[in-house]
C-alpha cells in the first residue's frame, strides 16, 4: 500500500502548466505540493527582448475562479486592459505570472525534483534539498527543456562549442560582433535573428522553406468587433481566427481519435514555422535570408565555423551557428524519471506519451501536461490557452480518486 502519509498529488513545475494545474486542485480541495522556481522556463531559457506571439486573451494561466487573466493583471496595477493588437514583452508576462503565483499558488517550494522511481503504489520523489517523498499521483509539467532538438548536422558545431539551441540563451546580446547563422523559419529564428541583429551581431537566416512566412495583423483589436458575417465566416479562436482552428481550440478532446500518423502532421504543421505579423518589419530588409537551403554539416575551422549547405549558397561561413529548431517530444529525454518508469510509459512512434482523455499515461497516476501532451491532444497544448483544458481534465481525474 502507498504510505498513509504519501501527498494525494506532487506537481513537477512553476510554469503555466504547473500553476494552472495547482489552482485546479486547490479549487477541488485536493492536497498538493508543486516543486519549481516560478516562471524560471521563461525567464532562463527565452531572450530578453522577445514578445509573446498569443494575444493576450490567449495567455491567461487557468484559474477556476477565473480572476486572475493577463488583463486582471494589468488592470490591478492601474494599467488598461489591452486587445490583439498588443505584442506582450516577455518581461511582463513572466511578472503577470509571478503575480498569479503568489496569488493563487504561494504553496510553491523552490526546489528541485531530482528524481521521480516507482513506489510501492505511487512515486518516491527525492528533492533537491535531499528530502525524500511518496505521491500518489505525479504530474510533469516541467515545460520545453528536456525536449530541446538541435539537428544531427550540427553536433561537430555544438562539440566545438561554436554551436548551441536557442533554450539555452536568455540574453542575445552576448552574440554582438559576431557572424550568427540562425537556422529555422518559426517564430524563434525569426525573432531570435532579430534580436541580434538589433543587438550589434550579424545574423543569416538558414530555412528550408522557399520562403519565410508571417501571420497576418488582427482586423481590429477586439474580436467582438468584427462584423457579424466575418465572425460567422472566420470565428476568432485562441490560436487564430477560423473554423479548423476553432475545432483544435474548442474540441481537444477530439484530436485524440485520430491515427498516430494524422496526428504527428498536424500537430507539426498546424500554426508551423511563422513569425507574428508584428516581427516582418524587423526582419525583411534587415536580416540576410537563405531560404530554400537544406543544412548539410557544420565543420570547425580556424576561421570559425563552415556551415555546408544544400542550395545556391553552398559555404557560409559564420562564428557561431543557433538552432532555433523547435521542440521533439521523447519520454526518453525525460531524465527525471527513473528508467523503469520511462520504460513503462508507452509511446508513440515518435516518443511521445500516450495519454488518456485525463492526461494520463500508462502508468497509473503519471500525468503529462503541457507540450508533453501535445501529440495526444493538439496544437492547443503548445500555448498558454492550453492550461485551462489540461488543468481541469487533470485536476478532476485526481480528486475523482479520493
Amino acid at each position: 500500500m502507498t504510505p498513509p502519509d504519501a501527498v494525494p498529488a506532487v506537481i513537477v513545475g512553476a510554469g503555466p502548466y504547473g500553476l494552472a494545474v495547482a489552482a485546479h486542485l486547490k479549487g477541488l480541495g485536493v492536497g498538493f505540493r508543486v516543486f519549481g522556481e516560478p516562471m524560471e522556463g521563461w525567464r532562463a531559457r527565452m531572450p530578453v527582448g522577445m514578445f509573446l506571439k498569443s494575444t493576450p486573451r490567449a495567455s491567461d494561466i487557468a484559474d477556476p475562479t477565473r480572476r486572475y487573466g493577463f488583463n486582471d493583471y494589468r488592470v490591478g496595477r492601474g494599467e488598461p486592459s489591452v486587445g490583439d493588437l498588443y505584442p506582450i514583452p516577455i518581461a511582463e508576462f513572466i511578472a503577470y505570472g509571478e503575480w498569479f503565483q503568489q496569488q493563487r499558488v504561494p504553496e510553491v517550494e523552490r526546489s528541485a525534483v531530482v528524481s521521480i522511481e516507482p513506489g510501492r503504489e505511487g512515486f518516491r520523489l527525492l528533492l533537491e534539498r535531499g528530502e525524500v517523498l511518496d505521491a500518489r499521483s505525479v504530474v510533469l509539467a516541467n515545460g520545453l527543456r528536456p525536449y530541446a532538438w538541435t539537428p544531427a548536422e550540427l553536433a561537430p558545431a555544438v562539440d566545438a562549442g561554436l554551436g548551441s539551441h536557442t533554450s539555452e540563451h536568455a540574453d542575445l546580446g552576448k552574440f554582438a560582433g559576431q557572424r550568427v547563422a540562425v537556422v529555422g523559419a518559426g517564430q524563434s529564428a525569426l525573432e531570435s535573428a532579430a534580436l541580434m541583429h538589433e543587438s550589434g551581431a550579424a545574423p543569416t537566416l538558414v530555412a528550408r522553406r522557399p520562403e519565410l512566412v508571417f501571420g497576418d495583423p488582427p482586423e481590429v483589436d477586439r474580436p467582438g468587433d468584427r462584423s457579424a458575417v466575418e465572425r460567422l465566416v472566420r470565428p476568432a479562436t485562441p490560436l487564430g481566427p477560423g473554423w479548423p482552428l476553432r475545432g483544435y481550440s474548442g474540441m481537444p478532446w477530439g484530436f485524440r481519435y485520430l491515427p498516430d500518423a494524422a496526428r504527428a502532421d498536424r500537430v507539426r504543421r498546424i500554426l508551423g514555422p511563422a513569425g507574428a505579423w508584428w516581427l516582418r518589419d524587423r526582419v525583411e530588409g534587415r536580416v540576410p535570408v537563405l531560404t530554400g537551403h537544406t543544412l548539410l554539416g557544420a565543420d570547425p575551422s580556424d576561421r570559425g565555423l563552415r556551415l555546408r549547405l544544400d542550395g545556391v549558397t553552398e559555404v557560409l561561413e559564420v562564428d557561431h551557428v543557433l538552432a532555433a529548431t523547435g521542440y521533439r517530444v521523447d519520454v526518453a529525454r525525460q531524465e527525471l524519471l527513473d528508467e523503469r518508469l520511462r520504460r513503462a510509459v508507452r509511446r508513440t512512434d515518435a516518443g511521445a506519451p500516450r495519454l488518456s482523455g485525463g492526461f494520463e499515461s500508462s502508468v497509473p497516476g503519471l500525468f503529462f501536461a503541457g507540450l508533453s501532451a501535445a501529440d495526444t491532444f493538439g496544437p492547443l497544448m503548445r500555448f498558454v490557452c492550453g492550461t485551462g483544458f489540461a488543468a481541469r481534465r487533470i485536476s478532476r481525474e485526481i480528486a475523482g480518486r479520493r
